[in-house]
């Protein structure tokens, strides 16, 4: 396998999870009767550009189907995360009725609803029909597609340029970054301003978030990358913030390459905290893997003792990060019996792999388990407020990753 950037041979392995089935691949009743898909689950860093990233195996329109089950609007604190952003992205560029904007993976309309609102155009593109179909109920005009440099040749034909592009979480999504990129480029208006948010892989190796990896995510990316692949394009990250969404996010600033606009102190101090820090070091990436297994091992020892003690234990979260954790640790329905999802596209039915039931909260109330493990641990405080009831009959809160932790 080459690099998906640079295109050097791969060598380097960082991180190897074993089999595993796409995350978001959620299974009716009846599929658990029929083969289910495994894929190897494993990542490489590449020596010359340091891009991380997983091998070469599922194809991005097998992951991000018709009934993809991921809608952002079940999270109230990623809804309240937009909304600020659009306030701030708004004021800080000026966009008013006369400005076009364009979010990549608008997915349901968590984000532009708010640019609809404020009476600014905009357009998203999302090619899973199940959250392109609820954008579209909220007022949004939806483009179906993948985005990529062809179709944004079209969107330049059709006058479609753009004074602002918006990427949340889709950067590390696709599986040819390079031709994203350009698609970027191409779409961006003279004087226009790209900004993507992705987890930054500094914070991935600092926290031992390895359960952040799993197969829709092709990419695993520092700033030192990014910059470099931006660069290449023709493209510059002029600015850069880092913040607290998914255990430790980047939020890039992008402009094109001639832009008047200078680069900020803040993109030279992070870049400089990544070198500090051994995201050009092979002895980082090499010396990662034992930490993912501690975090595994610990799980299930301490699942296997409630069992033995006599506790009931549930899931609460039926998110991707949580079924990279169950598939690697092996665990099944013995040991974590279900999991409670707000999301109802999720629940009745069953987690990939692992094969375990998803519920609706309130059995939460209706079972009272002993403990709950709250598998996004990124939005741990959010869980505990919504379903605070579990303090009622002395539930306890546990969370897995970066280590095991009553809370």
């Amino acid at each position: 396998m080459n690099c998906r950037h640079c295109r050097v041979p791969l060598e380097h392995v960082f991180l190897d999870l074993g089999f595993a089935p796409p995350s978001n691949a959620y299974l009716t009743a009846d599929d658990l009767k029929t083969p289910e898909s495994y894929y190897p689950l494993k990542l490489y860093v590449c020596e010359h550009c340091w891009l991380v990233q997983t091998e070469d195996y599922a194809q991005a329109d097998d992951l991000f189907n018709h009934d993809y089950a991921y809608f952002s609007s079940v999270s109230q604190g990623w809804l309240d995360h937009a909304a600020r952003y659009t306030q701030m992205i708004s004021a800080r560029l000026g966009l008013s009725k006369e400005s076009f904007v364009i979010e990549v993976a608008a997915n349901d309309g968590y984000l532009l609803r708010n640019f609809v609102s404020a009476g600014i155009p905009c357009l998203g593109i999302e090619p899973t029909a199940s959250t392109a179909t609820a954008a579209e109920n909220l007022g949004i005009p939806i483009m179906r597609e993948f985005f990529g440099a062809s179709m944004a040749k079209s969107l330049v034909a059709e006058n479609k340029q753009a004074d602002l592009i918006v990427g949340n979480n889709v950067y590390a999504h696709v599986p040819d970054i390079n031709d994203f990129t350009a698609g970027l480029k191409t779409t961006l208006k003279t004087g226009g301003t790209i900004t993507l948010e992705f987890p930054h892989l500094m914070r991935l190796i600092e926290h031992t978030q390895f359960d952040t990896v799993y197969h829709e995510h092709f990419s695993y990316l520092s700033l030192y990358t990014v910059s470099r692949i931006f660069a290449n394009a023709g493209l510059r990250v002029f600015d850069v913030e880092e913040i607290p969404t998914h255990g430790g996010s980047l939020r890039i600033y992008g402009c094109h390459a001639d832009d008047a606009r200078a680069t900020t102190d803040a993109v030279n101090n992070l870049l400089d905290e990544e070198a500090r820090r051994g995201l050009r070091d092979l002895a980082v990436y090499r010396g990662f893997q034992p930490y993912a297994d501690r975090v595994k091992n610990d799980l299930v020892a301490f699942l296997i003792e409630q069992k033995n003690i006599g506790k009931s234990v549930a899931a609460y979260g039926a998110a991707a990060k949580g079924n990279t954790l169950l598939n690697y640790a092996g665990i099944k329905p013995d040991l974590l019996p279900y999991v409670c999802d707000a999301a109802p596209s999720k629940q009745g039915k069953y987690l990939p792999g692992a094969h375990i039931p998803i519920l609706s909260p309130a059995m939460l109330r209706q079972r009272k388990p002993d403990v709950v493990l709250i598998l996004p641990w990124n939005i741990a405080e959010e869980v505990m407020t919504q379903q605070g009831c579990v303090r009622e009959w002395g539930g306890k809160f546990v969370v897995a990753v970066p280590e095991l932790k009553i809370i």
